[in-house]
């Protein structure tokens, strides 16, 4: 993915972005969801069935990324969670509603009509995404708020 959004214009952030969603998006899929099951293409025409899990990735014309992975869904619809400082996990969903413009899950209709339907999550960055160059804007607007030089004088 990253040599593709590099080729077609994207900026490094954005880039960065979009691969760190990617691999939420995909450990997500791998943890909390059953995969689907296709049929794959084997030699001499014959086809077996396969467990997987799809990522796929455009930019449009307005240079926004979206990154989708789609999956056999789990038991429950893919919520943030609000983990305890301590937890090793649960904290996918946040980066990327931190990382996206927008994100969210939809079904898909199962094929053939006797699987189970699949479970998309996408996300969307805008053309400019950085996260850390919002988090330095930030850090701007809290020097404009406050006068530092009078903070150090209070010490």
């Amino acid at each position: 993915m990253r040599e593709e959004l590099r080729a077609c214009g994207a900026p490094d952030t954005v880039v960065d972005d979009a691969t760190l969603i990617l691999s939420e998006l995909l450990s997500n899929a791998c943890r909390h969801a059953r995969p689907l099951h296709e049929e794959a293409a084997g030699a001499g025409g014959t086809s077996s069935p396969v467990d997987t899990v799809r990522a796929s990735w455009r930019r449009d014309v307005r240079g926004e990324v979206t990154i989708a992975v789609t999956d056999g869904g789990g038991p429950t619809r893919p919520l943030p969670a609000k983990p305890s400082v301590t937890a090793r996990g649960g904290r996918g969903l946040a980066i990327i509603t931190a990382l996206a413009r927008d994100w969210g899950v939809r079904s898909e209709t199962g094929t053939p009509a006797d699987e189970p339907p699949g479970v998309t999550v996408w996300a969307v960055l805008r053309p400019e995404s950085s996260f850390s160059g919002r988090v330095a804007a930030s850090l701007g607007d809290l020097d404009d708020e406050f006068d530092l030089a009078s903070v150090e004088e209070l010490k």
